[in-house]
């Protein structure tokens, strides 16, 4: 089994025992596949977007890496309800988004999963991925964010919105 196939089964074994304890799941289930609350995640990433426009229009660009890593989150998130799962994990939703690049069940592609978040990226390996940005940016006292880095951000997550809202209608 890949090491994805593994994460997955992971995550998948990690919200059953959650769930058996009682506990809210921090990892993966499956669930009815569900094109409206698939259309939600878009409607709450079409907002991440308008926000990151209203706080690059205040001059708060710091915090715009952080609104543009959830547009693509949100997407993710969309794709994955329609394959019938539901993550609360990060990680977990990445991997079995790349389960799904592989089985070809969804257009994202590898490369551009990679530049949200590279599971191969090593410590003190200079990480350009959207995660990477936006933790930086929120973590650190740094104050703006690249006009680059922005534009970037910013084109790469309406790219990943309008094929997730094809992908949905397909």
């Amino acid at each position: 089994m890949s090491h994805v196939k593994n994460k997955v089964e992971w995550c998948l074994r990690k919200a059953e025992k959650e769930l058996h304890e009682g506990k809210k799941h921090r990892g993966l289930r499956k669930v009815n596949p569900d094109l409206q609350k698939a259309r939600e995640h878009i409607v709450k990433a079409e907002r991440n977007l308008k926000a990151t426009l209203y706080l690059r229009e205040g001059g708060y660009t710091d915090w715009c890496s952080s609104t543009l890593f959830y547009v693509i989150y949100h997407c993710f998130r969309a794709l994955l309800v329609k394959h019938g799962y539901e993550s609360r994990n990060q990680e977990c939703t990445f991997a079995l988004l790349q389960s799904l690049i592989e089985e070809r069940l969804v257009t994202i592609t590898l490369p551009e999963l990679e530049k949200v978040f590279d599971m191969n990226i090593k410590e003190g390996q200079e990480s350009p991925d959207v995660v990477s940005i936006r933790e930086e940016s929120q973590y650190s006292t740094t104050l703006t964010l690249k006009d680059e880095s922005y534009t970037g951000l910013l084109q790469f997550a309406k790219e990943i919105l309008h094929k997730t809202k094809l992908m949905l209608e397909e």
